[in-house]
């Protein structure tokens, strides 16, 4: 095969397409973080770290508490990715689990899992599905730069605001007989 033979769309650009335009259409990244900061937060009221001949054991009074936030974020992660419409809900449970495990979980599994869920939370919240992308090119033709330039008579292309059939997106036109009141029914 040399350099100019064309490489066909295989089995793994295919896949990575795929997994692309799936992980585009939801909270992938929260969901993701959440996931992750669930597991510090379980981890470490029950591991047992060894420093040479020394055992620390993180066992605390809480690690019921620990694992029980720590298993509910990682649900929470999870639900973000195949059930994008309870976005909102899952955000604020993973920061509202996120605060919660500062006193109950070893300082959020040592502030770890707490920034990865805090973040996750908010980037759950503020996600917003996109609309469809439009493949029209703007009006004017690119000039000098890259900037656009429009030119100087619009009045002809320009749709009339009060005329029947324009672009008044407000329903109050006179031309539609609302005069500025609104219909309840």
């Amino acid at each position: 095969m040399s350099a100019e033979t064309p490489a066909a769309v295989g089995q793994f650009t295919r896949r990575r397409l795929q997994f692309r335009g799936w992980r585009g259409a939801r909270p992938f990244w929260a969901g993701l973080l959440v996931l992750l900061g669930g597991f510090p937060i379980m981890y470490f009221p029950y591991a047992h770290l060894q420093f040479g001949n020394l055992t620390v054991a993180m066992a605390t009074t809480a690690g019921a508490g620990s694992l029980i936030i720590g298993v509910l974020l990682v649900v929470l992660g999870v639900s973000l990715w195949f059930q994008k419409h309870v976005r909102v809900f899952a955000g604020i449970a993973a920061i509202l689990l996120a605060l919660v495990s500062i006193p109950v979980a070893n300082f959020g599994g040592f502030i770890i899992g707490f920034m990865l869920s805090l973040v996750g939370g908010a980037l759950a919240v503020a996600w917003a599905p996109g609309g469809p992308v439009e493949s029209g090119s703007a009006k004017g033709d690119k000039g000098e730069g890259g900037a656009f330039e429009v030119s100087g008579d619009d009045s002809a292309s320009a749709p009339s605001l009060s005329a029947p059939g324009g672009d008044d997106r407000s329903g109050t036109s006179p031309a539609n007989g609302a005069n500025g009141r609104h219909s309840a029914g």
